[in-house]
């Protein structure tokens, strides 16, 4: 992970060059792939198969990170991509976009607490959180794939 990060980092930055990221794409996939496992680990823990339910979320979790990461290089290299899309699709690209960045930055804790309180083996208090990180982690998963989709693939 450090070689990717100094091999990422030292890239030349995406300027007016028009040369593009290919990390955008590698992020979409990290998403789709966390919202892939976080569906997996409900469907196993619904039919009491907890070593694969703990699996699928420890993966999920990595997987998310990962994705963190190679979020913040993106716009370490690039700044800000501006939506290029039609005008009465900036519309519905906003209305994905804002509850994403707001369910993203909260899905963070609530994900750190819930494997943190099944950890401890706290597992009423997991159900508790768990409850409500499971739809917003997995919200923020796949309207990623869509916001990436809105802002690179112009319909």
């Amino acid at each position: 992970m450090i070689l990717l990060v100094a091999i990422v980092v030292g890239l030349p930055r995406q300027g007016t060059s028009g040369g593009r990221s290919w990390l955008p794409e590698v992020n979409a996939g990290l998403n789709a792939t966390a919202a892939i496992l976080l569906t997996a680990g409900y469907a196993c823990i619904r039919r009491r198969r907890v070593a694969a339910h703990r699996a699928c979320m420890v993966a999920a979790f990595v997987v998310s990170s990962a994705f963190l990461i190679t979020y913040l290089l993106h716009h370490a290299q690039v700044g800000s991509v501006r939506f290029e899309g039609p005008p009465w699709l900036h519309a519905v690209y906003l209305a994905l976009l804002v509850p994403h960045i707001v369910l993203a930055a909260a899905v963070v804790p609530l994900a750190l607490t819930a494997i943190h309180r099944a950890w401890r083996e706290d597992f009423s208090s997991h159900r508790r959180v768990a409850r409500v990180t499971f739809p917003v982690w997995l919200f923020v998963s796949v309207s990623g794939v869509l916001v990436y989709a809105l802002l690179y693939h112009h319909w």
